[in-house]
């Protein structure tokens, strides 16, 4: 395993990546989490490991936007789950929660690239398409079947009973 990715905290509240050696945002620092990236995020005045500080002020500025994650009813009861007696059991539930959601995404990514290999996008557009020619050539065979006029039929009989009726 790698070391974790280092970002200092600076007393001015500004945090510098070391690796890339410039100061970064919080969404910065967000882009490197949801891209896989471990990170440590450090105190410079006192050395401390402030990591889930950081995070949490994430987490606490998604919930401040658009569709929050945890409802009120949610959140109240995360508070009341911080007795002592209970904190560390539900800790290792919600953590084992989801690591298994985690491991099962990525199963099911890991399937749809082996059913559809390459751009998943371009491989569903081409399967839409060749449905709806089928879907069509369906449609076709059971109105010439049935000799219905109209929708449905190929371009071909369209012009043939056409011309017939014009005679």
């Amino acid at each position: 395993m790698t070391d974790p990715r280092l970002i200092k905290k600076y007393p001015n509240r500004r945090l510098y990546d070391t690796e890339e050696s410039r100061y970064i945002t919080l969404i910065d620092v967000q882009r490197l989490v949801r891209e896989g990236t471990d990170i440590k995020v450090v105190d410079t005045q006192s050395g401390d490991d402030i990591t889930r500080g950081i995070l949490i002020q994430i987490i606490t500025e998604q919930e401040a936007g658009g569709n929050p994650l945890f409802t009120t009813d949610m959140l109240t009861r995360f508070i009341r789950f911080y007795d002592e007696s209970l904190q560390d059991a539900f800790s290792s539930f919600l953590d084992q929660s989801l690591r298994l959601y985690s491991e099962q995404q990525e199963q099911m990514r890991a399937q749809l690239d082996e059913m559809v290999p390459g751009d998943a996008l371009q491989t569903w557009t081409e399967l839409t398409e060749r449905n709806m020619e089928l879907w069509r050539e369906m449609q076709d065979s059971f109105f010439r079947a049935a000799n219905l006029p109209g929708i449905g039929r190929s371009s071909q009989a369209q012009e043939k009973s056409e011309a017939e009726r014009k005679k």
